[in-house]
């Protein structure tokens, strides 16, 4: 019998990112945890929660967040995570190209560090288009194609070699913000940066840190030209 369809195992990468992500906080991650989550407030649904690290970040005005990781070995951490947390948090497995959630019944999707990871990138935003509601936004930190030739050029050679197999399929070349764009989101928000912040930065050191919209709705859905399997 195969992995069911709302898994999906990586126990090397699972462990190794359970490792080394909190050594990562206070090098500053820790405060792009707090610019992504501030101001956010009603029902949030977060993609690719891994061991939880955001879920400490959530302000008092979110009332409940549905985290969502498909990786057994991290979503055993981020339960964990969720029990000593402020706010009321659901962790379930599930993937991100197939969220088991009713259309528009979140005010905010979250996604961090997960978009350049996903087999399909523009799929799994069409869902989270559709379970957000109109009027409701997106918030993201994510690693994006640099702007410069030199490092997008060493980006496209990772992920053509080595880099995803060591970063949990990982893909650092991606232009992440425009698939946001192109499911019908509106971005909003948005600031670029590097971490961590090197004098020969990494092929995954640059990230888009921002926010977009789902607009109120005065064209057909982006979301509704995809069918969704429940």
């Amino acid at each position: 019998m195969g992995t069911p369809a709302r898994e999906l195992r990586r126990p090397v990468f699972a462990r190794f990112y359970a490792w080394v992500s909190p050594r990562m906080e206070p090098e500053g991650m820790g405060d792009l945890r707090d610019e992504l989550l501030a101001g956010v407030a009603g029902r949030v649904v977060e993609v690719g929660a891994g061991n939880g690290l955001n879920f400490g970040h959530y302000p008092p005005q979110t009332t409940e967040v549905f985290a969502v990781e498909p990786e057994p070995y991290l979503r055993g951490l981020a339960t964990v995570a969720a029990a000593d947390a402020s706010v009321a948090i659901t962790v379930t497995a599930g993937v991100a190209g197939q969220l088991p959630f009713p259309s528009g019944s979140f005010d905010v999707g979250v996604v961090s560090l997960v978009l350049c990871a996903v087999d399909d990138q523009r799929g799994a935003l069409a869902e989270l288009y559709r379970v957000i509601r109109s009027g409701g936004q997106l918030r993201f930190l994510e690693h994006v194609a640099a702007q410069t030739p030199v490092l997008r050029g060493v980006q496209r050679v990772a992920d053509a070699t080595i880099w995803p197999l060591m970063a949990g399929g990982c893909h650092t070349a991606r232009d992440t913000l425009a698939a946001i764009s192109m499911v019908g989101f509106e971005i909003t928000t948005l600031r670029r940066l590097r971490f961590p912040d090197n004098r020969i930065p990494v092929p995954a050191a640059p990230h888009a840190l921002g926010i977009a919209t789902r607009p109120h709705l005065t064209r057909p859905d982006p979301a509704n030209r995809r069918p969704h399997m429940s």
